[in-house]
């Protein structure tokens, strides 16, 4: 029977780390775009095994990054002490934690916030996240929104490699409830590591996550009076081309500011 993603965050940031310098250069790009002052104190709430952590510190950054996992934030503090760097991390829940002296600016890719599934989670935790950041502060948060023509029954596919290691990443949707506006998905790693003798893994978890039209965040954005919409990009991170907010856009990252 396969073992649980979570139990391994080391192989989940591996199939993820293409991605992590495009997410670190996103950040230095928005805060030379849109930060009258300097952006030194960065946070990501639900950091997982904190791939982005690590590179944001190795650029100076100082970062604070927390999330759920004990397996994830014990395998960060390891991370962090092999590679010579500091960063604040600790186990703590999106829907309330709260800084001080606060950030910057906070960053939240790649879906982390549909794991809070309903309308209160969501909202408790953009209000904690306005309350850890300085008036002007910036929050970068990246998620897939739904558009109307999707097809219910998507899956993807990818391998990364580093080293002796390769991870295959398999990700499917199992149910789709538009009026509960909430999906299932199956996650599966096939990990195959080591040369001569190699070592094969299958890791696996299925869980839920709530679904946003373009529509349904801008209302709950609007409920939030604690953060402002300032522009949308998709995950290309192209900082010189905003998009509009539609039901066209699918990979959708927000750049929220604190009035």
């Amino acid at each position: 029977m396969p073992e649980s993603c979570y139990a391994y965050p080391r192989y989940w940031d591996l199939a993820f780390r293409d991605e992590t310098p495009l997410e670190a250069d996103f950040v230095d790009a928005v805060a030379a775009k849109y930060c009258d002052f300097p952006v030194r104190r960065v946070l990501e709430p639900g950091c997982g095994g904190g791939r982005l952590v690590v590179e944001l510190a190795s650029r100076g950054y100082e970062v604070t990054g927390f999330d759920l996992s004990t397996p994830a934030i014990d395998y960060l503090k390891r991370r962090l002490k092999r590679r010579g760097l500091r960063a604040n991390v600790f186990e703590g829940d999106m829907t309330c934690v709260q800084i001080d002296p606060p950030a910057d600016l906070a960053i939240c890719p790649m879906n982390t916030f549909r794991h809070l599934l309903t309308e209160g989670d969501a909202r408790n935790h953009l209000d904690a996240i306005s309350s850890s950041l300085r008036p002007g502060g910036l929050y970068l948060l990246g998620f897939h929104l739904l558009p109307l023509d999707i097809d219910p029954e998507s899956s993807e596919r990818w391998t990364a490699r580093h080293g002796r290691t390769r991870v295959t990443f398999s990700l499917k949707v199992l149910d789709s409830q538009r009026r509960r506006r909430l999906e299932t998905l199956r996650f599966r790693l096939n990990v195959t590591s080591g040369h001569a003798r190699p070592r094969r893994l299958v890791l696996e978890d299925e869980f839920p996550l709530r679904m946003y039209t373009a529509a349904q965040f801008r209302r709950l954005l609007d409920s939030v009076p604690g953060l402002e919409l300032l522009d949308v990009y998709d995950f290309w991170y192209d900082i010189g081309d905003p998009l509009v907010l539609d039901d066209r856009i699918t990979d959708t990252m927000f750049v929220l500011r604190k009035p």
